[in-house]
């Protein structure tokens, strides 16, 4: 017999369906085989699926994990905001639940919580530092903009800083050029116009050639642009084709990621 598992498609930090990044949240009794879960996310075909199953420690309320059509990743922002969706508005005894926790295996406690119409997602803030390695002169090719400076985490969010808007939307990076330098993120940034910031995140090397919306670059964005704005909250635009708005904040060591869902898909996978 086909056991059958609850499915969410959500386009998330969009207000809209069609905006934002998708996202399919799963909801199992317990856990599938690792090579199972990547071959349900392959099957959804969307850059990240989340898979949920309570959490038997206490530690959270839920267990969370996700993949991509090609492996697990260790951290996935958007995925989270629609699994906080999902679990937020599903019915809870007649109450809608206000706050709900995820314990994940390399990324710790994560958190998202009811905003009024909007979420808010706390991630860990992702610190980077000026780098001038000679491998980054190959990566400033490949993306065809000399930026005003580099900065990088160790574990491999690269944000390039553009002169304005216009120059992050204008770019045409080699994207077969990027993948051949890993699963590495890289991000190019610039004050915006309608926004504080505005960005778009490459990931070839990682399966995605342009990411729409981006959880875990702006949790490297955001103490990257409060230090430059001197201040802790502003807004941010990911421009790519989809396009997402995002509300970012500072607190500590965690980076708060704000925004919509919207689902445009509810049913039963049949596996």
């Amino acid at each position: 017999m086909p056991q059958p598992i609850p499915y969410w498609h959500v386009d998330a930090f969009s207000a809209q369906p069609f905006g934002g990044n998708q996202a399919a949240v799963m909801v199992l009794e317990e856990w599938l085989a690792d090579d199972v879960l990547v071959a349900i996310a392959a099957e959804n075909l969307f850059a990240e699926t989340a898979f949920v199953v309570r959490d038997a420690t206490g530690e959270a309320d839920w267990e969370l994990r996700w993949c991509t059509p090609t492996y697990e990743i260790a951290l996935c922002g958007h995925a989270t905001l629609a699994s906080g969706h999902v679990l937020l508005t599903r019915d809870a005894a007649g109450q809608a639940l206000q706050r709900v926790t995820f314990r994940t295996r390399q990324s710790g406690v994560l958190e998202v919580v009811r905003a009024g119409e909007d979420y808010e997602l706390a991630l860990p803030a992702i610190a980077t530092a000026p780098d001038a390695r000679a491998n980054q002169a190959e990566a400033i090719r490949l993306l065809g903009a000399e930026p005003l400076e580099i900065h990088r985490s160790e574990l491999g969010y690269n944000i390039y800083l553009l002169t304005s808007e216009a120059a992050v939307r204008g770019l045409a990076p080699d994207i077969r050029g990027l993948e051949k330098l890993g699963k590495d993120q890289f991000i190019v940034t610039a004050p915006g116009t309608a926004t504080d910031i505005v960005s778009r995140v490459f990931v070839p090397g990682g399966g995605v050639d342009e990411d729409s919306v981006t959880g875990s670059a702006h949790a490297a964005l955001t103490p990257y642009w409060a230090k430059r704005l001197g201040r802790t909250s502003f807004t941010a635009h990911q421009a790519s084709k989809r396009g997402g708005d995002l509300a970012l904040r500072l607190d500590g060591d965690r980076a708060w990621l704000g925004g919509r869902c919207v689902t445009v898909v509810e049913g039963v996978f049949h596996l």
